[in-house]
């Protein structure tokens, strides 16, 4: 299948998909020291709910807007696969919080 946009487009295209995704790299960096004091200093399992669900929807965010800015097809079953270890890990690390 050929691209029938024109390139001023399709580059215009990918810089705002570049702007939007490296937004929300600092939200991202937030959330990732908040996730680690609520662990380590701060156990409290709201927070850590509340930290890691907004930690979440800016990874998706970031990577919908980079396939956004590709041209591509933004909801992927890959992405989602891709979310599970990173989960897993987490519930690993707070399992003693929780069960308490």
């Amino acid at each position: 299948m050929v691209d029938q946009t024109p390139a001023p487009a399709r580059q215009g295209r990918a810089l705002i998909g570049l702007v939007a995704a490296s937004a929300l790299a600092y939200p991202l960096l937030l959330c990732a020291v908040q996730l680690l004091v609520v662990q380590l200093f701060q156990p409290d399992p709201g927070r850590l709910a509340l930290w890691g669900a907004v930690a979440v929807a800016c990874s998706l965010g970031m990577v919908a807007a980079v396939r956004w800015g590709a041209g591509r097809r933004i909801r992927s079953p890959w992405l989602l696969v891709g979310l599970v270890p990173p989960v897993l890990f987490e519930l690993w690390v707070c399992w003693p919080l929780l069960t308490r």
